[in-house]
């Protein structure tokens, strides 16, 4: 049949001609972009998989980002501990130092204390000055605020780390069942009354021997026990303060099962006895002290003596309990402060992690028992111009202790959990943008496949369409015939 009105082989070479003009026109967009979705109808649910593929890999890349600042933050704290660590080490020297009197004069004491005096206004400095873009790290700005804790019960507290969560606070109940006790012995004599003897007297600082004469009263006992009980770790007294004949109790220094007593008579020191009994009144020459028993928000603490530690996924602290207390409960509250950091890809708590940094200035480090390290400077009341060299070696250990314990702690939120944190969320950043890439990306292989196909079919589709145009034109041969 011969028409020329309609040209039904022209519309379909038209029809497969702009598919194809179609098609050419997504492979070069595809193959300039280098992305095989575009725009949504290239791909709709391809779209919102990779959609949300970017999201979370934008959040991955930050998380990582926020790990390595704090990195540096630790490293900015640390390097400011190191230094003061030093310091101490060489305030502990000059203590140790001036102790030696016997060969050292006053001039060089009075020197040693002006370095003493020097190297402790530097810690403070150090304290004050130590910041991260503005941030202090070391003055206490990043240490939290409890509020309602009782100094009768609670000597010292320290927050290590706290997840507040959706409160505006976090509530903390200590509840001790079993009170902390020290190692004790008791000599329930009056006097010695054998022939002479020596005992040896250990503790958990060391041992020392004490050689008493026949007849030598409970009171002199005491007086000779104490002298050396900075030697020992073993104090004694008058079981009675009233009555010298009711003998003597020796107890330990500190608290908890790491305080011993070990009284003994030594073998070769005659035919004395010295006999000991425990608090059951049964002979025992050693005995151990206790660790008190309690629970931290229902979870059981770690004790050691009166110190009680509880390090959980959402509160981390440390406390001291006074030892006029025994058993009982008492509340307080953490209601601010920490450092907050984000370290994952999401904001909620469980990719937080909160970290304190307690003040390290003079008047911080040190703690009730022994004094502070601002009481070491002239004029403190425990100098080395007062006469108090054991005190103050005994403030600065502690110092020296807090300054260890506080960078280990960094130390283990930097390598365990931060460094950590990089490692995970880099390979799952790797395996998100796989994962995107197979969505989104151009396959430039295939699609120069295409690229040349649809090439091709335009070159054969103009040659086809301009055929079917010329179709009509053979009604004009039919036409001429006549």
């Amino acid at each position: 049949m011969a028409r020329i009105n309609t040209n039904v082989p022209a519309l379909v070479a038209q029809t497969n001609l702009r598919r194809s003009q179609r098609d050419l026109q997504t492979s070069l967009e595809r193959l300039s972009s280098g992305l095989r979705i575009n725009r949504g109808a290239d791909d709709p649910a391809g779209l919102i998989v990779s959609e949300n593929l970017r999201s979370e890999i934008a959040g991955v890349t930050q998380a990582i980002d926020n790990s390595q600042r704090a990195i540096n933050v630790i490293a900015t704290a640390e390097g400011a501990l190191n230094e003061v660590a030093a310091l101490l080490v060489d305030i502990q020297g000059l203590v140790v130092q001036a102790a030696n009197k016997g060969a050292m004069s006053d001039e060089e004491i009075r020197a040693n204390q002006l370095q003493i005096n020097s190297a402790v206004e530097s810690i403070t400095r150090i304290a004050n000055t130590t910041t991260f873009a503005g941030q202090h790290l070391l003055n206490g700005a990043l240490d939290y605020v409890t509020s309602g804790v009782d100094k009768k019960i609670v000597q010292t507290l320290q927050v290590f780390g706290a997840q507040f969560g959706q409160q505006a606070y976090v509530p903390v109940n200590v509840a001790v069942t079993t009170s902390a006790q020290k190692a004790q012995l008791e000599f329930r004599n009056s006097a010695i009354t054998d022939v002479a003897i020596t005992i040896e007297v250990k503790g958990s600082i060391g041992v020392a021997t004490v050689a008493f004469g026949s007849g030598t009263t409970a009171s002199r006992i005491v007086d000779a026990i104490n002298t050396v009980s900075d030697a020992t770790g073993v104090r004694a007294a008058l079981i009675n303060s009233s009555n010298p004949a009711s003998g003597v109790v020796f107890t330990s220094v500190g608290y908890g099962s790491k305080a011993l007593i070990s009284i003994e008579a030594l073998p070769s020191s005659g035919t004395g006895t010295f006999t000991t009994v425990n608090r059951d009144g049964l002979p025992d020459n050693w005995e151990t002290g206790r660790d008190a028993v309690a629970a931290i928000n229902g979870a059981r603490a770690t004790a050691d003596g009166l110190n009680l530690v509880l390090n959980g996924s959402s509160l981390n602290l440390g406390l001291t309990l006074d030892e006029t207390f025994g058993v009982g409960s008492t509340n307080f509250a953490i209601t601010a402060g920490g450092a907050l950091f984000q370290l994952g890809p999401r904001v909620d708590t469980n990719q937080q992690t909160n970290l304190a940094v307690q003040s390290i200035a003079a008047s911080r480090l040190g703690n009730g028992t022994v004094g502070y390290l601002s009481e070491i400077v002239q004029g403190g009341g425990k100098s080395l111009l007062d006469g108090k060299a054991a005190e103050a070696s005994l403030i600065v250990q502690e110092a020296i202790r807090q300054i260890s314990v506080l960078r280990g702690r960094l130390g283990a939120f930097e390598k365990n959990t931060l460094q950590t944190n990089i490692n995970q969320l880099s390979i799952t950043k790797e395996n998100l943008t796989a994962s995107e890439s197979s969505i989104r990306d151009t396959d430039f292989a295939a699609e120069t496949s295409r690229l040349t196909r649809n090439q091709i079919l335009i070159s054969a589709g103009t040659s086809v369409l301009s055929m079917a145009n010329s179709t009509p034109q053979t009604v004009l041969t039919l036409l001429r015939g006549q």
